[in-house]
Parts: C-alpha cells; sequence; structure tokens
C-alpha cells in the first residue's frame, strides 16, 4: 500500500481470482469500480466481468484501456458495454466524480 493506495498483485487475468480484492473493496462499503489498464480483451474484461458478477458496478474507461490491436479492443469495449460495464470516456468519469462530490460535499 502507497498512501491511500492499495496494490493487488495478481497472476492471472482477473484483478479478483487469488486475491483479496473483493474483501477489500467490501470492508471499505464500495460499490462502483473504474476499470483501466490493458489488455482490454483479456485482464480488463476478466476484471470488469469478475466485479460485476460479485456485485459491483463496473466502469471502464475507454480512454484509459488498450490491446495488442484495435479491433480486439473495439469488439471488447462494445461486449462490455451491451452486458457488463457502463464505458466512459475519461472526460466523463471525472465529471460523474464531480457531481458526487457535490452531493456528497
Amino acid at each position: 500500500m502507497q498512501g491511500r493506495e492499495i496494490v493487488i498483485r495478481k497472476r492471472l487475468p482477473s484483478a479478483f481470482f487469488g486475491t483479496d480484492l473483493c474483501g477489500m473493496l467490501l470492508a471499505k462499503g464500495i460499490d462502483t469500480l473504474i476499470v483501466a489498464g490493458c489488455t482490454t480483451s483479456g485482464c480488463v474484461r476478466a476484471s470488469t466481468l469478475d466485479a460485476m458478477c460479485h456485485g459491483f458496478r463496473p466502469m471502464v474507461v475507454s480512454d484509459c484501456v488498450g490491446d495488442r490491436a484495435q479491433g480486439p479492443h473495439e469488439a471488447s469495449l462494445f461486449d462490455l458495454g451491451k452486458k457488463y460495464a457502463d464505458i466512459m470516456s475519461r472526460a466523463d468519469v471525472y465529471a460523474e466524480l464531480d457531481k458526487f462530490k457535490q452531493r456528497a460535499g
């Protein structure tokens, strides 16, 4: 852990499988996850699916994920957005976070 940041060392595609991530998030009362990283068709997809299966609301940041090729990247974003997650740009995520802060503050 670095400051307030939680560091998860994962060994498989999903950040949930074989880690304490789910328990840590639940203990903190977290219900929504902002997902970024590599590879959209692999680790991002696996972590997003597992997040949804654990009852979290995943939000995939479309301009903060990537893949080896554009086709699998776009297909994964399309599929994730239709079934499992909200797909949002970084600017839209920041706007949503600002709205949340205003409501909470």
